[in-house]
């Protein structure tokens, strides 16, 4: 006997597919944010060439670009609270993994297109007079910028598909709302089609948008 497909329960939990979305672009906008100023930071602190803040910040970097990001979601809410003696609530436990497995790879960004400047706008900028920190600000980064933005949006576009994995420590997401549907009705074909085709609509014109801003990027 072929399975009976049937969509119209899922109305009744509408409200529970909102939420779901909600709280999946909150943490991907929220994420992305405080992701990118950590980026920021990091990144610019890795031109250093001192050892003792290379070093620190290499292992951040690779600990968190190294390892599977569900693994670190599990061990920050189960392992890390064991070891500081707190609990940490689900919610800042997504956050803080969220934030710097974001921040690892914008650092990375970050690092690339500040380094792909040519040392002789650098050698021009100082000539003039310009200190470090305003040769970056007013030199460096308005070019690098421009260089960065594809790989930026790509991993933006990532991290929206990288907040499904908070479901595993019951933070209310989208497809956490799907296994509770789930759950109470025993249908999850049709409960886990309308997560998928709900995630494809969020991204797909994100997806879109990148691509033609990429071509813009490459014709200016």
């Amino acid at each position: 006997m072929g399975y009976e497909w049937s969509f119209d329960f899922l109305w009744r939990y509408r409200w529970l597919f909102v939420t779901g979305i909600e709280v999946t672009l909150a943490y991907t906008a929220g994420t992305i944010i405080l992701g990118l100023i950590l980026g920021l930071a990091v990144g610019i602190a890795r031109l250093s060439k001192s050892r003792l803040i290379n070093w620190p910040l290499i292992g951040f970097i690779e600990a968190f670009r190294c390892t599977p990001i569900l693994v670190q979601i599990v061990w920050f809410y189960y392992a890390l609270p064991v070891i500081l003696g707190i609990q940490i609530p689900a919610i800042a436990a997504a956050t803080m993994v969220l934030t710097f497995y974001t921040a690892a790879f914008y650092a990375e960004i970050f690092r690339g297109g500040i380094i792909s400047i040519e040392p002789g706008q650098w050698d021009a900028a100082r000539a003039l007079g310009l200190s470090r920190w305003n040769v970056m600000r007013q030199v460096v980064l308005p070019q690098a910028v421009k260089r960065m933005i594809p790989p930026f949006m790509n991993q933006s576009i990532i991290q929206l598909k990288n907040t499904s994995l908070v479901s595993t420590i019951a933070v209310p997401d989208l497809l956490y709302q799907g296994q509770l549907i789930t759950a109470d009705t025993y249908r999850p074909l049709e409960t886990y089609t309308i997560v998928a085709v709900i995630y494809f609509v969020l991204l797909f014109p994100a997806t879109i948008f990148a691509q033609w801003y990429e071509r813009r990027l490459t014709k200016s």
